[in-house]
């Protein structure tokens, strides 16, 4: 099988900007699901889902762009584990709450099948060390653990004082 390098440079983008319009813009929704997902989340607001996904697919396309080099994918691997990951959450959230999770459509059927494609291109291509490719895949699958944390910490109230 023949892999092409730029598919392998430019899939990630491509399939995160798919993700983000099916959370977001068709059909949407992602924000109010996941307020009631977690219980009226407050870490999840406009301002946050703008600057972490704008930062998602800014590093994608910068993955991209410097993909060719070792640094760049390692960070091309960590990456597509990371929408690996997010593809998996999805679909359990789906589950376990009995409804639709915005996103879970290109989770499962784009971010699952493209951690697999990246992660076998680049090592078929001999880019990608076994090394390389289980501490990009450690450091990816750990998001939903880094992403629940930063979730559960207590916000406090606009003109509050953190308790000690």
């Amino acid at each position: 099988m023949f892999v092409k390098v730029d598919s392998l440079l430019w899939s990630p983008l491509a399939a995160a900007s798919l993700h983000v319009f099916e959370e977001f813009a068709w059909p949407g929704g992602f924000p109010r699901w996941y307020r009631t997902y977690r219980g009226n989340a407050k870490s999840v607001n406009r301002c946050f889902l703008v600057i972490i996904n704008a930062g998602l697919l800014i590093t994608l396309f910068e993955g991209a762009i410097a993909g060719r080099t070792p640094v760049g994918v390692a960070l091309l691997l960590t990456f597509s584990a990371i929408l690996f990951s997010n593809g998996c959450w999805h679909l359990w959230a789906s589950y376990k709450s009995h409804s639709y999770s915005p996103g879970v459509i290109s989770g499962v059927l784009v971010y699952l099948p493209l951690g697999l494609f990246e992660y076998s291109g680049w090592i078929r291509l001999g880019r990608a060390s076994i090394r390389t490719s289980a501490v990009a895949l450690l450091a990816g699958m750990s998001y939903p653990l880094w992403s629940a944390a930063y979730h559960r910490l207590p916000k406090n109230e606009p003109g509050t004082t953190p308790s000690e």
